[in-house]
């Protein structure tokens, strides 16, 4: 697999992995912040709210990790602590940019329903790769016995998938067709960032 090659020179290298966590901590603040940002100003759910919350424990819990690969450290999100920096930083906003022009030109939504079916789409889309990610992710740490471990992560973002999953359905019957577009889209982001990592592996 394309993504297990990539991160096998990257984990075995103690500054490039560190700047792998560090850049997975970014995505994983982005897309709590995107969550918060697209809150309805009272319809504000219990599940939103859980979701933004282990959205920024991931990104705490992956950035705490970078101190079993000490005394490498990224104190920030600065470029040089990343790796593929543009790539990284803007991949969950060319998505949401993406997705958004879509539901505008396909439902006409606009204001916060907008917002709302776009944080459906997005996170769906997120969650699927997510899913793909971290187990490997894991399985190469453990075959190079990494002190880092990513298992806590792998539980949480299954339970996103299965809620997004069902918001999805309550949104709207034909939420599979919008589904596979919004991952159409990240798949084509997804293949572009893999792109920009092959260069730094």
């Amino acid at each position: 697999m394309e993504l297990k090659s990539i991160l096998q020179p990257i984990v075995n290298n103690p500054v490039r992995h560190a700047r792998w966590l560090n850049t997975l901590s970014l995505m994983e603040n982005t897309g709590a912040r995107k969550i918060s940002a697209s809150e309805h100003k009272t319809a504000v759910t219990l599940i939103i709210l859980k979701h933004a919350a282990e959205e920024h424990r991931h990104a705490y819990y992956l950035k705490k990790q970078i101190d079993k690969l000490s005394p490498v450290t990224c104190p920030d999100y600065r470029d040089e602590y990343l790796l593929a920096p543009g790539e990284s930083r803007f991949y969950l906003n060319k998505l949401d940019v993406e997705v958004c022009r879509y539901l505008k030109a396909t439902l006409s939504l606009s204001g916060a329903e907008l917002r709302f079916a776009a944080y459906l789409l997005v996170t769906y889309a997120i969650e699927v790769r997510a899913d793909a990610l971290y187990p490997v992710y894991q399985e190469v740490l453990e075959e190079t016995g990494s002190k880092v471990n990513v298992k806590s992560i792998i539980l949480e973002e299954e339970g996103h998938l299965e809620e997004m999953l069902h918001q999805l359905r309550l949104f709207s019957t034909e939420w599979e067709q919008f589904a596979d577009v919004a991952v159409e889209i990240e798949t084509r982001l997804f293949n572009d960032w893999l792109q920009a990592l092959k260069i730094v592996a």
